[in-house]
C-alpha cells in the first residue's frame, strides 16, 4: 500500500512504499487555479466522502474493461478481414474469463472478508463490483447482437454457416443422430438434482444444460444437469457439404436427450456457464515445499467460489433462482446471454483454411547481422551490441540460436535463465537440459506462480532437475517476471559474458504474435549485473547496487522517479525535456504522481499503453501536457520501451516491467539502458512510427473514453504493425 506523510504546501510528499500491490491514497498535485482539488490534509481523512479521487486516477478494472472493449471493436470494424473478426470476438470472450477468474474474484474476496480498501479512485468493493457490471453488461450484450445479427450472417453468405439444430435438414440431423451415439452418449453423464441427488459439482468454465423432464408414469417433473465434453469440437461440423457447415455441440446434445432420459418427457433445456475464483493463494512463510504447496493450490482452485454465472436469456425464474441458490451466488453476478454462451470457442473457426477471409500469412525474417548462419554467433555480439524485434524478426534465428548454440559450444561453461512462460514442448527447455548433459553449469530460475501456466511450468521444473540443471523456484514472496539469459564463455584466457535481455518470455509460440524488443550485447557491465542478479535469484545476496541495470525491487522505483525528475528539472532550467514511454499497464499512484508534476512545469509526455492506464490525460492544470495512445491490432504489444531526452543526451530503456506497483515492488524485474548511439536511434524510430499509428491507434480523451484514430482527408492509412512488417518483407506494405 503507499501511504502519504503530512507535508507543507511547498514541500513534496514523502511516499513509503510496502510491499503490497493495492495502492489506498493518492499524493498531492499542484494544479492551475481554475481546477480545485483537495490538499494532501483532506485527502488522508478517507471517510470524507466530498473527496473526489477519480480527478486524478480512472479506475484500473474499469480501465481494462475499455481495453477489452477496444479488443472487441477490432471484431467489429469491417476494415478487419473476416475471420479476425471472428478471432477477435473470440478473445474478448477469453479475456473476460481471465478477468473475472483473477480481477472480479479478487474484489468479491475482499466484500466476502469486508477488507474496506478505497482504490485510488476513490472506489470501495462493493462500488467497484457494482461499476464493473454496469460497464460489461452493455459491451457483452453488444458483442452478442452484432455476433447474431451481423458476423453470423456475413460468415454464413462467405461459406461459413454456423447452423441451429433446427435448421438442418432431415438427412443431416439424421448424421448428427449418429454421431450423438457414437462420440457423445458414452461420455455424457446426466446428473439428477432431488432430495437423494444433491446438486452436482461444475467445473470452471465449463459448459452445461439444465435439463427439466417429466416422467410419463407419475407426471412428476425434475431437473438435471448434463455437461457439454470439453474433449470434443464446440462446433460439429457437418460432412459432405460444399462449404464449412457447423452445428454446436450442445444442441447436438439436446436434440438427442431423450436417449439420455429414456421414459421421460424432455419438457426444456437451458445452456448456462459458471466461472470460478481461480486465484492461488500459497502461504510462502509456511510452506517447506513450494512445488507441494502449489499443487495443493492448483486442486483446491477447482473448487473456488463462483464468480460468474452466464445463462441462456428466458430461463423461467424457478431454474434461474434455483441455480443461484445451488451456486451460492447473487443476481449480479449473472449475465443473461441472447444466443451462443461462450463465443471464446469462435477461435477455432477464425484458423479455418480460408485465406481470402484471414490476415495474410506472416513469417519473420532473420535479423540482418544473423543470416549467416555458419557464422558462430558469439563472434557476432561481439561485432557490437543489436537489438531483435519480434514478431517481425524471428525468435528462432536469434533468442533460440543463441540458446542452443550455447549448449553446444565448447568453449561455453555456463548458462544462466530466467523461465516465466514457456511453450509445452520448448526447443529453449530442450537446449538447457542439453547444455546440462554437456557438462556445462546450466541454471534457470522457474517461476512457478505465473498465472495459468503453474502446472505447466512444475512439469518443466522437474524435467530440467532430472537432467542436473540447478533449478530455483523463484524467491519468496516475490514473482520473478525478468527475462534474461547469461552466458558465460571462455575466450583464451579470459571469460566473457554474453547476455540477452528481452521484454518477452523466452516462447516461441507467443513469439510469432507477440510484439517484444530484446538486446544482445557482451558489455562487461552487463554481464556483470546479470551475474550479481543470478546470485541474488539463486542464493542469498542483499545487492543493492548495480553497475547498468534497473532492479526491482531494489532500486528501479527510485531509478524511474529520479528520471522523470530530472526531465522536471531540464524544463526548468531550459533544457530539451520530453519523455515517451511505451508499456502494457500504467497504474502506479506515485509515478503517475511524478507525471502530473512533469507536466504541469511543461514537460511533454507521450505514453503508449496498450492496456490498463489509471493516469487521466489533458485535464487543464493536472496533465495538459500528457497525451496516451492505446495499440490494439494483429499482434498484441508486449515491449516495453522507457525514453528520455535528459536535455538532448537522449538515453532508451527497455524490459520486462511495466508501471505498476506489483512490478516495481512485488516482482523481480529487469529494465536495461541502451547506450549505443544506433540503437538508441532504432528505438526512437520505432516510438514515432508507432505514435504516428492512424489505423489501429486510440487516443484516451480526460473523460476516460476511447477514441479511435482515423487517416485524415488525404492522409495515407498508416499501420505502425504493416510498418513493421514491411521493412523486412515488402508485400506488406
Amino acid at each position: 500500500m503507499t501511504r502519504i506523510k503530512k507535508v507543507l504546501p511547498n514541500e513534496k510528499p514523502e511516499v513509503i512504499v510496502e510491499k503490497t500491490v493495492e495502492t489506498l491514497t493518492t499524493t498531492k498535485f499542484t494544479l492551475a487555479k481554475d481546477i480545485a482539488l483537495p490538499e494532501p490534509e483532506q485527502i488522508e481523512k478517507k471517510d470524507d466522502k466530498s473527496i473526489d479521487r477519480s480527478l486524478y486516477f480512472f479506475n484500473r478494472e474499469l480501465s481494462w474493461i475499455a481495453f477489452n472493449k477496444r479488443v472487441l471493436n477490432e471484431g467489429l470494424d469491417s476494415r478487419t478481414p473476416l475471420l479476425e473478426r471472428t478471432k477477435f470476438l473470440g478473445i474478448f470472450s477469453t479475456n473476460l474469463d481471465e478477468f473475472f477468474m483473477v480481477r472480479v474474484a479478487r474484489v468479491k474476496t475482499k466484500i466476502a472478508e469486508q477488507i474496506d480498501i478505497i482504490t485510488d479512485d476513490g472506489l470501495n468493493p462493493d462500488k467497484q463490483l457494482h461499476a464493473i457490471r454496469e460497464s460489461l453488461v452493455p459491451l457483452v450484450t453488444m458483442q452478442h447482437d452484432f455476433f447474431e445479427n451481423t458476423l453470423r450472417p456475413e460468415l454464413h453468405k462467405h461459406g461459413v454457416k454456423l447452423l441451429d439444430y433446427k435448421d438442418i435438414d432431415k438427412k443431416h440431423q439424421r448424421y448428427l443422430k449418429t454421431y450423438f451415439q457414437e462420440k457423445l452418449f458414452p461420455v455424457l453423464t446426466p446428473l439428477a438434482v432431488d432430495p437423494a441427488h444433491p446438486f452436482p459439482y461444475i467445473s470452471n468454465l465449463s459448459l452445461n444444460l439444465i435439463v427439466i423432464v417429466r416422467d410419463r408414469e407419475t407426471g412428476e417433473q425434475n431437473f438435471a444437469r448434463v455437461k457439454v465434453p470439453n474433449v470434443l469440437p464446440r462446433f460439429v461440423k457437418i460432412p459432405e457439404t460444399d462449404d464449412h457447415t457447423f452445428v454446436p455441440l450442445e444442441q447436438v446434445i439436446a436434440h438427442n436427450l431423450e436417449a439420455l432420459f429414456p421414459g421421460m418427457e424432455i419438457l426444456n433445456y437451458y445452456p448456462f456457464r459458471i466461472t470460478r475464483d481461480a486465484e492461488l493463494d500459497i502461504e510462502e512463510e509456511e510452506a517447506d515445499d513450494l512445488i507441494s504447496a502449489l499443487q495443493e493450490e492448483l486442486r483446491k482452485q477447482k473448487f473456488g467460489p463462483v464468480v460468474r454465472m452466464e445463462i441462456a436469456t428466458g430461463v423461467p425464474s424457478e431454474i434461474r433462482e434455483e441455480l443461484i441458490a445451488q451456486l451460492g451466488i447473487t443476481e449480479t453476478d449473472v449475465y443473461d446471454i441472447p444466443g451462443l454462451i461462450g463465443l471464446g470457442s469462435l477461435m477455432a473457426i477464425s484458423f479455418l483454411p480460408l485465406s481470402e477471409y484471414q490476415d495474410k500469412p506472416w513469417k519473420s525474417v532473420t535479423h540482418p547481422r544473423l543470416k549467416d548462419e555458419e557464422k558462430n554467433i558469439f563472434d557476432i555480439i561481439r561485432e557490437g551490441d543489436f537489438l531483435v524485434h519480434h514478431p517481425y524478426q524471428s525468435f528462432t534465428t536469434t533468442v533460440q540460436r543463441f540458446i542452443e548454440e550455447a549448449a553446444s559450444d565448447p568453449q561455453v561453461l555456463a548458462i544462466k535463465q530466467t523461465l516465466y512462460r514457456t511453450s509445452g514442448d520448448s526447443p529453449i527447455v530442450h537446449a538447457l537440459i542439453r547444455a546440462a548433459e554437456n557438462g556445462k553449469q546450466v541454471a534457470v530460475l522457474v517461476e512457478l506462480k505465473a498465472r495459468f501456466d503453474e502446472a505447466n511450468n512444475i512439469l518443466w521444473a522437474r524435467k530440467l532437475e532430472n537432467a542436473g540443471v540447478h533449478v530455483v523456484y523463484g524467491l519468496k514472496n516475490l514473482k520473478t517476471h525478468t527475462k534474461t539469459a547469461l552466458v558465460v564463455r571462455q575466450e583464451g584466457d579470459r571469460l566473457v559474458r554474453y547476455v540477452h535481455i528481452g521484454t518477452g518470455n523466452y516462447n516461441p509460440k507467443t513469439a510469432r504474435f507477440y510484439s517484444d524488443l530484446g538486446i544482445f550485447s557482451c558489455c562487461d557491465d552487463l554481464g556483470a549485473d546479470l551475474t550479481d542478479l543470478f546470485n541474488y535469484l539463486t542464493g542469498y545476496s542483499r545487492q543493492r547496487e548495480y553497475r547498468k541495470l534497473l532492479v526491482a525491487p531494489v532500486n528501479m522505483r527510485e531509478k524511474f522517479l529520479q528520471l522523470i525528475q530530472r526531465e522536471i528539472e531540464h524544463q526548468k532550467q531550459g533544457y530539451p525535456s520530453y519523455i515517451i514511454a511505451k508499456m502494457n499497464s500504467l497504474v502506479d499512484p506515485e509515478i503517475i504522481s511524478a507525471l502530473y508534476e512533469a507536466s504541469q512545469v511543461g514537460v511533454n509526455i507521450d505514453l503508449i499503453v496498450r492496456g490498463m492506464c489509471c493516469i487521466r490525460p489533458k485535464v487543464k492544470g493536472l496533465s495538459d501536457r500528457i497525451r496516451v495512445i492505446s495499440v490494439i491490432g494483429r499482434f498484441l504489444e508486449h515491449s516495453r520501451i522507457f525514453y528520455f531526452s535528459n536535455g538532448g543526451n537522449e538515453q532508451v530503456y527497455i524490459g520486462s516491467a511495466d508501471w505498476m506497483p506489483r512490478n516495481l515492488d512485488a516482482r523481480v524485474e529487469v529494465i536495461t539502458p541502451i547506450e549505443e548511439a544506433s540503437l538508441v536511434k532504432e528505438l526512437k524510430q520505432i516510438l514515432e512510427i508507432v505514435l504516428a499509428d492512424n489505423r489501429q491507434a486510440w487516443d484516451l480523451r480526460s473523460d476516460g473514453t476511447y477514441i479511435q484514430r482515423h487517416p485524415k482527408d488525404g492522409e495515407p492509412e498508416m499501420s505502425s504493425q504493416k510498418h513493421f512488417m514491411s521493412q523486412g518483407r515488402p508485400e506488406f506494405a
